[in-house]
């Protein structure tokens, strides 16, 4: 016990490793290079980002849920383990079960946009048109289960009308088939659908978050447009393996409250299109609660042939 708590007071005593199931340059790649060395300043000890690609990043969530819990390894949790769980018959680990929350650092919101051809400006233009053409609506998205995926379909739910899902390998694909109108909607991330907003080869119709963007902050939310508790951001944060120490937990949150306090954090962030999100170990576990209910309902529809 003595030797324990020696090492709870020295901790941390060298490098943290923050595992990322992203290739590099993705949103959260970004979010974790940019927040690392301000967390790091504050602990007094070496973040070091380690990509970790593969199956909707559960392959990096399965290292660190399976690492010692001694504040050593972090993983970069998002929506998307979040959704790829419930998509699983057998996941390998449970974001709930598996790791405790620290803090929530970035979210990424997702920009309903619609091709011009369509004639629709605003959420219930794009409703009516949708429910007067059953089944003849296609929306892109990044992949099945992926949180544009489930956006479409919660957006569908919520607004009675029946959307064709096609999916594409990722946002850059289904954008470029939006823009020549093979599709004619989506949810696409702000960093991809603010260039071609931009160029007004798509119609930007509301921001798929419970807030709005600084990106565009006249845009309204899905939302505020009708659909009441649309929220369907892509948030990212950090955890721990269970069982990490408390204390351990507390640090680690507080030295990232510190950094998305940061107006530096903010302004980089905004510049890739992403927005600061910050949170307490006890909301971001809340959140990831929420995230769970509100998904699993959305899955259900998929398994029960829902389109």
């Amino acid at each position: 016990m003595p030797a324990i708590a020696q090492a709870q007071e020295i901790w941390p005593s060298r490098p943290i490793r923050l595992l990322v199931g992203f290739p590099p340059g993705a949103a959260a790649d970004l979010t974790a290079r940019l927040a690392a060395p301000l967390i790091s300043d504050r602990l007094g000890q070496t973040i070091i980002v380690e990509n970790r690609p593969g199956a909707g990043s559960s392959l990096a969530a399965e290292v660190v849920a399976r690492a010692a819990p001694d504040g050593y390894t972090l993983f970069l949790a998002s929506a998307a383990n979040v959704t790829g769980q419930l998509m699983q018959p057998s996941p390998g680990v449970d974001l709930r079960r598996d790791f405790a929350a620290i803090a929530t650092l970035t979210e990424l919101p997702n920009i309903l946009v619609v091709h011009p051809s369509l004639g629709v400006h605003s959420v219930a233009e794009l409703i009516a048109y949708a429910k007067a053409r059953s089944d003849q609506v296609f929306y892109g998205s990044t992949g099945i289960g992926t949180v544009p995926h489930l956006s479409g379909q919660l957006f569908a739910q919520l607004a009675g009308a029946n959307l064709v899902h096609v999916p594409y390998p990722g946002s850059a694909q289904a954008m470029t088939d939006l823009v020549s109108g093979r599709v004619q909607m989506m949810f696409a991330p702000a960093s991809t659908a603010r260039p071609q907003m931009e160029a007004g080869k798509v119609v930007a119709l509301a921001t798929s978050g419970a807030h709005r963007t600084e990106l565009a902050p006249g845009l309204p939310t899905v939302a505020e447009s009708g659909l009441g508790g649309f929220d369907t951001s892509i948030w990212f944060g950090l955890v721990a393996p269970v069982r990490t120490p408390s204390s351990f937990i507390d640090r680690l949150a507080a030295a990232t409250a510190a950094a998305t306090d940061s107006a530096g954090l903010r302004a980089r962030c905004q510049d890739q299109g992403m927005d600061v999100l910050s949170s307490d170990p006890v909301q971001f576990a809340a959140l990831i609660q929420r995230e769970f209910e509100k998904w699993a309902e959305v899955v259900r529809t998929i398994g029960s042939g829902t389109r």
